[in-house]
């Protein structure tokens, strides 16, 4: 097909990844192609290329009178088109709630909190234990908390360099950065 050939408002087979599908065209992008409907999923689409469509549709929708085209679009189409689309099998981020003031205070500030006070260098183990112990932080169900908290300090002591918050002492040994331990 040419694109002299495409109008607005017909539809037209077009394949979409490995499907063939109906499309409605709904305008004419500036930079080249139109922006079409798909009319399976009501979803709009880029097509830009007219070789990409096949022959018009059995039901176009449009009209003229008075060398105007008027295109008549369901108003379901245009709900759908202005509706914010969720996207099937998104889970829900952080970043999509609102921060809470009263947030729980994370594994790796309450072992910082745990060694501050602390005469010595502890391992993580022990560390995982007085905070449980403090009320500051509680393993959500974990198995291996102690580990997870190591692999942490380890990430940010490597990452940050002497700007860490954290020194390794010995061997699995950590104390709080500018403590006497």
């Amino acid at each position: 097909m040419k694109a002299a050939e495409v109008q607005i408002g017909g539809e037209y087979e077009t394949r979409i990844g490995k499907e063939s599908v109906q499309v409605r065209i709904l305008a004419e992008k500036a930079s080249g192609g139109w922006t079409a409907l798909n009319l399976a999923t009501k979803k709009k689409v880029f097509i830009s290329m007219a070789r990409l469509l096949c022959g018009p549709g059995s039901n176009a929708t449009t009209t003229t009178e008075d060398n105007l085209t008027i295109i008549e679009v369901p108003p379901a189409t245009v709900e759908t088109i202005n509706a914010p689309e969720a996207k099937p099998g998104r889970k829900k981020k952080a970043s999509d709630e609102p921060a809470d003031p009263a947030k729980k205070t994370s594994q790796i500030q309450a072992a910082l909190q745990v060694l501050a006070n602390a005469k010595e260098p502890m391992n993580c183990l022990a560390m995982v234990e007085a905070m449980s112990s403090q009320g500051l932080w509680t393993s959500p169900g974990g198995k291996t908390p102690h580990a997870t908290l190591y692999a942490a300090i380890l990430r940010e002591i490597n990452a940050k360099g002497h700007d860490a918050r954290f020194l390794k002492v010995d061997r699995g040994q950590f104390a709080a950065a500018g403590s006497e331990a």
